[in-house]
């Protein structure tokens, strides 16, 4: 593919090369070579892109000039996601049920439909067309799924859980586990709370390795449009999810949380119950949330608080012995 063809597919303006430039794939900028595209995002690799062997890299409009060729973009990472797809297709999955699969007469499931080894659709469940569902995916009784779903193996849609178009689930990911309810009775036992409730996951979702999503004992718990949940991401039961909301890598969500749109929760982040997330918020990774955080705030620590604030305590924290040792002086000589 010719680099003029490249920038026209990705919307970029390319700038110190030739237009006729045969490009052959992509790479990280530190292995790219000859024929190849790379990319920096920000202008403190601008060393790294002055050195690359790439044919071209996709940098911002403000990047500074370099003598390789640039493809310059409003969205530099955007563009790479996409300079991406242009050189690598997925498997592609032929419509079909293999004959191990086990699929209930009742099922209803769409036009198109790839149904890999020892699937099961259990009765009364409905998936919509131009589903994938690859080996050991099981799909649990009353479950409805629309259109274009794809399921990784071992995914797991529980009982009458609602999931809308588009919803990809990566290997392990669980939808609808019971949420985490006990009761204890008088004689100090933990009476299990039937989890009656579902999991409504709306379109564009993408749920990824080894991530829960908790069905509620009543009413539902529900992830908004566009949402995208890392691996081993736990979301509580009841908790309510906004749209385009980013839950990265092992956050942990307790029941009944509220997180508003377009949310990004870092690594690890833990947030306790009953607490409301603002849109717009932003917690580091580690981030520790006792109670709401209003919309547009930006908050890290354990408890966490704003995060300049935090970043103040920190710079405060190696000098704590010596303050110390001075509180020490000033109370001696008193």
């Amino acid at each position: 593919m010719k680099l003029s063809q490249i920038s026209e597919a990705l919307g970029t303006m390319l700038e110190n090369a030739s237009p006729d430039t045969e490009i052959t794939g992509v790479a990280g900028i530190e292995h790219a070579g000859p024929g190849q595209v790379t990319f920096v995002a920000n202008v403190k690799y601008t060393a790294a892109a002055k050195t690359t062997k790439a044919s071209a890299v996709i940098v911002a409009e403000n990047f500074p000039a370099i003598s390789t060729g640039m493809l310059r973009s409003k969205n530099p990472y955007l563009a790479w996601a996409k300079a991406v797809e242009l050189f690598y297709q997925g498997p592609r999955y032929a419509p079909g049920v293999h004959p191990t699969a086990a699929i209930h007469p009742t099922a209803r499931i769409g036009k198109n439909a790839h149904v890999g080894p020892y699937v099961v659709v259990d009765q009364d469940a409905e998936i919509g067309d131009n589903a994938v569902l690859l080996a050991h995916v099981v799909i649990y009784c009353g479950a409805q799924i629309g259109n274009n779903f794809f399921a990784h193996a071992h995914a797991v849609v529980r009982e009458f859980c609602e999931l809308g178009d588009n919803v990809v689930l990566q290997n392990g990911a669980i939808v609808g586990s019971d949420g985490f309810g006990f009761a204890k009775d008088d004689s100090g036992h933990w009476h299990k709370i039937a989890q009656g409730g579902i999991v409504a996951v709306e379109g564009d979702v993408e749920i990824q390795a080894n991530a829960c999503i908790d069905r509620a004992s009543v009413g539902e718990t529900r992830i908004g449009h566009g949402a995208k949940l890392d691996n081993m991401v736990h979301v509580g039961h009841s908790c309510t999810i906004g749209h385009d909301t980013l839950l990265c890598a092992q956050v942990g969500l307790a029941g009944t949380t509220d997180v508003g749109n377009n949310v990004v929760l870092a690594g690890q982040v833990g947030v306790a119950g009953h607490v409301k997330i603002g849109d717009g918020a932003i917690a580091i990774a580690q981030s520790g949330i006792p109670q709401d955080v209003p919309p547009g705030a930006m908050v890290s620590g354990s408890p966490a608080i704003d995060h300049k604030l935090w970043l103040r305590y920190c710079a405060v924290y190696p000098k704590l012995p010596e303050i110390a040792r001075a509180v020490r002086k000033l109370t001696e000589g008193d």
